[in-house]
């Protein structure tokens, strides 16, 4: 066994859990920093069978960070930015896995890099760089400590996919280790596509890996569930969202985007929900240039009320009047501050065709005031967690129960009348809050005790099996994992799950990788 890896003692306990509060179990943990020193680990782990789960910043909720056996590849270590290009289009930086989100978000808005082993191709970029303009990555989960390698593994997206798309369609090149340790690399617009259902790669050795593509037919709507399948797809897209089922991604190139020149937000207060879902659906139609639309729930609304009340933590907030029932959120991005205007009087125009008042709004022209709304979008989920750590001393086991589910635009109002109907019944205490131009939101299901929490868990089920038919997806942007894997097998039938565990077995032919992500060996 390579000395790269180490047995797993009680300094290394935070590993076994990531935030979906999870907890498993290993043998072995290993550190590497480069691409070569993941080869030589997985060369060791192939010739002993040892099962394998990678891991990044741990802050995924869906498990697929949390091991079951064998041994854990944490990347965090592989943190470096690797390099810089440009083409007719922009630029684009190759980074490892490990790098943050916060982290890197930081280097491109202060052109502080260090350029340590970087060829003089991309220091040259750099310098152009420096000179022209603010640019930017534009995948934003609320969590902003999440990893690169995380971000792609289960095509992460956040508030503003509904103007920019998930991470995947910022991903322009991907290197992955497989589980023999054999390297493959896809480049998006290269010619490296599959032949009707059938993926060819060439290895670094010269090797070929054939792989079937899954048959079934994506939702058509914001999707993280399961391989990404199409015919003559390119390559790249089976490796992104994979879910740490196929390799372990150990290098990235990532697309960058111009920064726009004018970004305004605001939040509108409604008194009653219809309203607000009637809004969403006229003015994502009806205004260009909005890149996100948040919503926040009545339940959402009074557990941050009650926490603004406890803690200071929050009293920077602006009261929340009883009279509100829903806040969303809309971001505008601009060319200028005339087109900013024209569209926020687009957006004030909707607000008020469904009966808002504009005095009912809080409208941010300035860094400093979109910080604040941001503070507000970030306070509802801190608020909940809060309130689950406090039930959590009276039973350790209770967590909130989240949904990540999407459907298509024209079943919005379907899907609400699903949760509020069904959430009726069974008398559950939720904040609602998340991406509503996508149609996505994260129902959360805040549990007294662990009776609650069991019905939680059967009434997403019963859910997964209703947004299915309405075009759906199951997951839309946290992955599928391991506590989502029975909503899979819903959404696509096991004759469609046999086919990913098919494609499964070419990349990972002694199922060592990600076990009990996506979906058990059979």
């Amino acid at each position: 066994m390579t000395t790269l890896i180490k047995h797993m003692n009680e300094d290394f306990e935070m590993y076994l859990r990531d935030e979906s509060r999870t907890v498993g179990y290993a043998e072995n943990i290993a550190f590497p920093v480069t691409t070569d020193e993941i080869k030589e680990i997985m060369k060791a782990c192939y010739a002993d069978g040892e099962k394998v789960t990678v891991q990044g910043g741990r802050t995924g909720i869906a498990a697929a960070a949390v091991p079951y056996g064998g041994c854990i590849l944490n990347l965090s270590k592989m943190n470096r930015v690797l390099g810089m290009r440009k083409d007719e289009n922009g630029y684009y930086l190759t980074v490892q896995p490990g790098v943050v989100l916060s982290e890197l978000r930081k280097m491109i808005a202060s052109n502080n890099f260090s350029m340590k082993d970087w060829n003089e191709e991309s220091k040259e970029v750099w310098a152009e760089f420096k000179k022209d303009g603010a640019w930017f990555f534009s995948p934003d989960p609320t969590e902003t400590s999440a990893t690169i390698g995380g971000m792609v593994n289960c095509n992460a997206s956040g508030a503003r996919s509904f103007l920019y798309g998930p991470t995947r369609n910022h991903v322009t090149s991907v290197t992955m280790v497989l589980a023999d340790g054999r390297v493959i690399t896809a480049k998006r617009g290269s010619n490296q596509r599959a032949t009707g259902h059938t993926a060819v790669f060439t290895c670094d050795d010269g090797s070929l890996l054939e792989a079937p593509i899954p048959t079934y037919k994506m939702p058509p709507t914001k999707n993280a569930s399961g391989y990404f399948a199409a015919e003559n797809m390119e390559l790249i897209d089976l490796l992104i969202g994979s879910d740490g089922t196929l390799g372990v991604v150990s290098e990235i190139e990532l697309a960058l985007l111009p920064q726009p020149k004018v970004i305004w937000g605001t939040s509108l207060l409604f008194e009653d929900e219809q309203s607000s879902l009637q809004f969403v659906d006229r003015v994502r139609h009806s205004v260009e240039g909005i890149a996100s639309m948040e919503f926040f729930d009545s339940g959402a609304l009074d557990v941050l009320r009650a926490q603004k009340a406890k803690s200071r933590a929050f009293s920077a907030l602006p009261e929340i009047k009883d009279f509100v029932n829903t806040v969303i959120y809309v971001e505008l991005h601009c060319d200028d501050k005339e087109q900013a205007m024209e569209r926020l009087r687009g957006v004030a125009d909707v607000f008020e065709a469904v009966g808002g008042n504009l005095e009912h709004s809080w409208v941010a022209m300035s860094s400093k005031d979109i910080e604040r709304l941001m503070f507000f979008r970030h306070a509802v989920p801190e608020s909940v967690n809060m309130l689950i750590d406090e039930r959590k001393k009276m039973d350790k086991r209770i967590g909130k129960v989240g949904s990540d589910m999407s459907v298509p635009d024209e079943h919005l109002f379907e899907v609400v009348d699903l949760y509020r109907t069904t959430l009726a019944e069974q008398k559950l205490q939720t904040a609602t809050w998340g991406h509503v131009g996508n149609n996505h939101l994260h129902v959360n299901v805040l549990p007294n005790n662990m009776e609650e929490h069991a019905r939680a868990k059967e009434l997403f089920k019963s859910w997964a099996k209703g947004i299915c038919p309405m075009g759906g997806a199951v997951s839309a942007e946290h992955g599928v994992g391991k506590l989502k894997a029975p909503f899979l097998t819903i959404m696509y039938g096991e004759d469609h799950i046999e086919e990913m565990r098919t494609l499964k077995r070419a990349f990972d032919p002694k199922w060592m990788l990600g076990v009990g992500n996506l979906f058990n060996q059979q």
